[in-house]
């Protein structure tokens, strides 16, 4: 599914015309991003919750040509989902 996909979706179930169902798709995803840009975490019950992790920079190897690499730290945002989604992603079959 696209985010057009996902404003239609919207505007469609709630009545609203394009710009406004842009709009609150615009909202939910810039908060989402600001909360995970301070470390935060997000828990949406019976869905799953995302979160970051951060890694420490770290001295590597190009594997093209083996020399030496500093890579940078970072923080990678990560999503776990919740049993809920995993049954009903898996036809309630038991895991």
């Amino acid at each position: 599914m696209t985010r057009s996909e996902i404003e239609k979706e919207l505007s469609e179930k709630f009545n609203l015309q394009s710009t406004q169902s842009e709009s609150i798709l615009d909202t939910i995803i810039d908060h989402m991003t600001d909360v995970l840009k301070d470390e935060g975490r997000i828990e949406i019950r019976g869905f799953g919750s995302f979160y970051t992790k951060s890694y420490d920079a770290y001295d590597g190897r190009n594997p093209r040509t083996g020399e030496p690499v500093t890579v940078p730290s970072k923080k990678l945002p990560h999503f776990r989902p919740s049993k809920d989604l995993i049954k009903k992603v898996n036809n309630d079959e038991d895991l």
